[in-house]
């Protein structure tokens, strides 16, 4: 039977962190952790597997510093530290199941080769296609 997890391999437990909103940017917009680490430079779902594995009050701490980085919202500035608190509430508890684990051991280690293998065979089948253009293009007149 195939994986249930094949179109969404992200664990669902982490759904509701990271949909929940950090407040309204200069726009009105609401901003979503998911939304906020991304505009970060972080994977969300590595950053929250992470957060998970630390436990509730260093996740606190962790969160408070990334959000007093983000300048997008305006109330970060000066209510994160209240808004860290509320938001570690939602992560999924750190003894966890498998699936937030397979989402921690690979938001830290990454699955080796898996995109690099598809570069590779992308670039083999460039290489390909060139030389048959080269060759097929030669002395016809």
């Amino acid at each position: 039977m195939a994986d249930p997890n094949v179109l969404n391999p992200h664990p669902p437990e982490f759904d509701r962190f990271l949909h929940a909103s950090v407040g309204e940017d200069r726009n009105g917009y609401a901003v979503t952790v998911l939304s906020t680490l991304a505009r970060l430079g972080l994977d969300p779902w590595k950053e929250t597997a992470e957060l998970v594995t630390l436990g509730r009050d260093a996740a606190r701490v962790r969160l408070g510093t990334l959000l007093a980085r983000f300048r997008d919202v305006p109330a970060l500035a000066s209510d994160h530290g209240r808004i860290a608190r509320d938001l570690s509430e939602l992560l999924p508890e750190g003894r966890a199941s498998s699936s937030l684990k397979r989402a921690a051991s690979t938001g830290a280690h990454g699955r080796p080769g898996a995109s690099g293998a598809i570069w590779a065979v992308l670039a083999i089948i460039f290489v390909l296609f060139q030389m048959f253009m080269v060759g097929g293009s030669g002395s016809r007149e």
